[in-house]
């Protein structure tokens, strides 16, 4: 039986107008790929996977967004410019 809800979720990371939120948070907080992977302890490729909308496992959304010290649904969520991220 699938997951509706990663599946939801995953449909969610790359919206139609090509955007990739994680991807847009990570580059404003200053991360390569590789700093994120050994700041939430996940594989470089899990977090390619994730960008490109392969893989939206919660648990691993929850790490990121940990690490990058935002609330998840930033992670799901298109920027726009009411709630585009800030250079910290």
């Amino acid at each position: 039986m699938p997951n509706t809800a990663r599946n939801a979720v995953s449909n969610n990371i790359i919206a139609a107008n090509g955007l990739n939120p994680l991807k847009a948070v990570r580059e404003t907080r200053g991360y390569t790929i590789e700093e994120l992977s050994l700041t939430c302890g996940l594989a470089v490729g899990e977090i390619v996977d994730i960008e490109d909308g392969k893989d939206a496992d919660p648990a691993k959304l929850r790490r990121i967004a940990s690490a990058l010290q935002v609330p998840e649904e930033e992670l799901i969520t298109v920027p726009t410019e009411e709630n585009r991220p800030t250079q910290q």
